[in-house]
């Protein structure tokens, strides 16, 4: 189970407002180099994914690992654009699909905070992932016992 409504709020929230924090850069990074399948909501996975792309360094060689612009002036104008014209993010988002952009997700959000996320992102997929590997194998196994032998034996063409 990915980061609920209300904590995928928070991430985008982290990293849209605290990215001229110094101590918060190196975690916005972090954040932005996790795969999406740990948000939710399908609009919080799509504007994580306008941010991941739009703050992408351009690298020369692609067996460089990717690297982030976050903080300054880019940063700024990627978040300012999405705000501005929401449609930049997905065709259908509306303001309010971007209301949460910029603005600063509380004092809760902290180091602890931070640390019990980036758990909760990993562990709950990884249990997903299993869970959903275990089921496809015990449709798969049900489905070889639901044939029959001669079923399972294509028809020779002579």
């Amino acid at each position: 189970m990915p980061l609920d409504r209300e904590e995928g709020e928070k991430v985008l929230k982290l990293v849209t407002s605290r990215y001229n924090q110094r101590e918060w850069r190196r975690k916005i990074e972090k954040i932005l180099s996790l795969p999406p399948s740990g948000l939710q909501d399908e609009n919080q996975r799509k504007l994580f994914l306008y941010l991941k792309v739009g703050l992408q360094a351009y690298k020369s060689r692609r067996a460089d690992p990717p690297t982030w612009i976050v903080g300054g002036f880019a940063t700024q104008e990627v978040i300012e654009r999405a705000k501005f014209k929401p449609s930049v993010v997905h065709p259908e988002f509306t303001s309010e699909h971007v209301a949460c952009l910029g603005v600063d997700p509380g004092p809760d959000v902290n180091e602890v905070w931070w640390e019990d996320m980036l758990v909760n992102w990993f562990v709950n997929a990884e249990e997903e992932e299993a869970a959903l590997l275990a089921m496809q194998e015990e449709e798969a196994n049900a489905d070889g016992a639901n044939q029959s032998p001669a079923e399972n034996v294509e028809p020779s063409k002579s």
